[in-house]
């Protein structure tokens, strides 16, 4: 059930950022029309204010250039890079009332998306050396997902399904709703439907969903003894994925149960954006 990192297309991002500057602006920017001269410069840098890991950088630079065509900004970093606070990110030089409108909603992007990025590798730092990989979920702002799973991938995590359509996870309400796995499972491979997750959150299901031939299964709430034998179980029969209430403090030993995957919500659910600033640089 696991993807490789997201790939974001140029289409998507200029639809994105089409929306959030109208979302942003409106009508137009009264402040900067009405006390910035038309013909005014700024130069600024983008720094980190704390430690983090950057996402979203090259989104955020071009909602500068979309209201500054002619402006310059250089990168000093790329996404994925772990910075220090006060480090520069990227420096920027162009008409000032373009980019003063495009500030809120550039580092809205990369502040969010860096803080996903950031919390996403402190879960991949601590399963290092224990063979889980950390898988992001739904769990996103609608109409973000796809900028979210890109920085989950940027913070080292692998995706899982995108949505309701490239993945056939059974869940416990489809199960209740149609009887049982038995049934449920059934009736997804009458369709013709065979890479198949099903939830299970006993070992009762993991030997029924085994029994089926299920490759996939979702292990769902289960604490750290129930892990360690439903893993033994499935062996050589299915994947298995950990989820449920992961946090930073007890995705370690969720890992060395030995599952393949482990699924943090939280990552996309709960991160909290980082702190980066915009600086006025006089002659930068």
């Amino acid at each position: 059930m696991a993807h490789s990192g997201t790939v974001l297309g140029g289409s998507e991002i200029e639809h994105f950022i089409d929306r959030a500057l109208a979302e942003d602006i409106g009508s137009g920017d009264i402040t900067t029309t009405a006390v910035i001269p038309q013909d005014a410069r700024l130069h600024a840098e983008m720094r980190a204010r704390e430690q983090l890991v950057v996402a979203g950088l090259d989104i955020a630079l071009g909602v500068f250039k979309r209201l500054a065509p002619d402006s310059v900004a250089e990168s000093h970093v790329r996404d994925g890079d772990r910075v220090e606070p006060g480090a520069a990110l990227a420096r920027i030089g162009g008409p000032a009332r373009g980019l003063l409108s495009a500030e809120r909603t550039a580092l809205n992007i990369v502040q969010h998306l860096s803080g996903i990025a950031t919390l996403t590798r402190a879960f991949v730092e601590r399963v290092a050396g224990t063979g889980a990989v950390i898988l992001d979920t739904r769990k996103t702002v609608p109409g973000l997902r796809l900028l979210a799973k890109y920085a989950t991938a940027v913070g080292g995590a692998r995706n899982h399904r995108f949505g309701l359509h490239d993945g056939v996870l059974i869940k416990d309400n489809h199960i209740a709703v149609c009887g049982g796995i038995k049934q449920a499972v059934e009736a997804a491979q009458a369709r013709g439907l065979a890479d198949i997750e099903v939830e299970c959150d006993s070992l009762d299901q993991v030997r029924e969903a085994l029994e089926l031939r299920v490759p996939h299964l979702l292990l769902d709430n289960m604490d750290v003894a129930t892990l360690r034998q439903a893993v033994a179980l499935a062996r050589g029969r299915a994947t298995t994925e950990a989820s449920g209430g992961v946090t930073v403090d007890s995705v370690r030993a969720i890992a060395e149960t030995g599952v393949d995957y482990v699924s943090v919500g939280r990552i996309t659910q709960s991160a909290l954006a980082v702190d980066i600033g915009l600086d006025y640089a006089p002659g930068a």
